[in-house]
């Protein structure tokens, strides 16, 4: 017996759902699919959070010596003339920053690899390309959800069944995260 489900799908195909399915099941905290592919999906979700729960505190703060330009009132650069030349003027700023170690590093590109990059678009910009940001779903996995887990050994997941589909009558299920 196979370890895994094929979902009537080809490896790449298979694989791409997975990766999108988790993908929206972080960002989002919950998701609506069927039961097979819900059971699939939440393996590879409760991989990546306890990998979260495992790396959160493995960093540590490091004080960073910054050059930032200085800015006018109207946030352009400020420039000077040296030698007949216009000139950048800089300050030197201390910044406190988090320093992955080693495994910590790893496990974020661990989680890079299944997870895709997310856009949000704000309400009163929607339609809009230009006031989309990106999301950062490996620091919502160590910020958010991993000091949330932090007791609990594993079952990061529940599946709720909600009924059969209209269509084909496939059982429908709710995978959130508890």
């Amino acid at each position: 017996m196979a370890g895994y489900r094929k979902l009537s799908r080809t490896s790449d195909q298979r694989k791409a759902l997975i990766r999108n399915q988790v993908t929206a099941l972080i960002h989002n905290g919950k998701i609506v699919t069927t039961e097979a592919k819900a059971k699939e999906i939440r393996k590879v979700a409760e991989g990546l959070i306890a990998l979260a729960v495992r790396e959160r505190d493995n960093f540590e703060m490091v004080t960073v010596t910054a050059k930032v330009a200085r800015k006018d009132k109207d946030g352009k650069r400020v420039k000077e003339v040296v030698d007949g030349k216009k000139v950048t003027v800089y300050d030197e700023v201390q910044k406190e920053v988090k320093k992955d170690n080693a495994s910590r590093l790893h496990a974020r590109r661990q989680m890079l690899k299944v997870l895709y990059p997310v856009k949000s678009v704000p309400a009163e910009a929607s339609g809009k390309k230009k006031n989309t940001k990106e999301v950062d779903l490996v620091a919502k996995l160590f910020d958010e959800i991993a000091p949330k887990y932090a007791n609990r050994n594993g079952g990061y997941t529940r599946i709720v069944k909600i009924g059969q589909r209209k269509g084909d009558a496939a059982m429908e299920v709710l995978l959130e995260l508890v």
